[in-house]
């Protein structure tokens, strides 16, 4: 019966301690996570959005990015979703329609100009200094393009002659898009200063 008790006192403090590791490692990736984000444009929702993965990101920078940026992929989309679904009400006006295809347009071109930087990002991993620059540069400019593209669906909606939910809706979704990919250009733009 002592055996036992020892036993189970043994395997609580070894709990304990695993729990406490545990909680110190994550400590340390938020606030990694804390800390690069404060060259985000936008810090909190940087903080918000990478904050979840904290286990994965733990305090690698590239790993930080390229959670950043499948972030904003997922976002995006999400937001091809949203849109696609928008076109499929009825009792739409003609320019809501168009806008809309246009805006789903846009935003495939981000999907697609987001997933190949995922990919881009994966090379860079033990690659050379040179070959390092081309692939950071090949990312950098794939991320700009977009935040373009996020950009391009949100003037789609100009004028008052659009206004209404369809367009608040849509531009709430662009606008997170876009807050998200311009803080993973932040990290990403950050990421390829310090390694080069």
């Amino acid at each position: 019966m002592a055996k036992s008790a020892s036993l189970l006192l043994l395997l609580s403090i070894l709990t304990i301690a695993a729990a406490t590791t545990s909680a110190a490692r994550n400590g340390g990736a938020s606030n990694f996570i804390k800390s690069k984000c404060s060259a985000a444009t936008y810090p909190d929702l940087c903080v918000q959005s990478l904050s979840t993965f904290a286990s994965t990101i733990q305090q690698n920078p590239r790993q930080l990015v390229q959670t950043a940026l499948v972030v904003s992929l997922s976002r995006a989309q999400s937001t091809r979703s949203f849109v696609w679904k928008m076109t499929k009400f009825s009792g739409l006006k003609k320019r809501e329609y168009a806008a809309l295809r246009d805006c789903m347009e846009e935003v495939g071109d981000t999907v697609d100009r987001l997933s190949k930087s995922v990919e881009e990002l994966k090379r860079v991993s033990g690659s050379k200094q040179k070959d390092f620059q081309w692939h950071m540069s090949n990312v950098e400019t794939w991320v700009s393009a977009a935040m373009t593209d996020e950009n391009t669906c949100s003037d789609g909606f100009a004028g008052s002659a659009l206004n209404g939910r369809i367009k608040s809706s849509i531009r709430a979704r662009i606008v997170d898009v876009s807050r998200v990919i311009s803080n993973a250009l932040s990290l990403i733009n950050k990421y390829a200063e310090n390694e080069s």
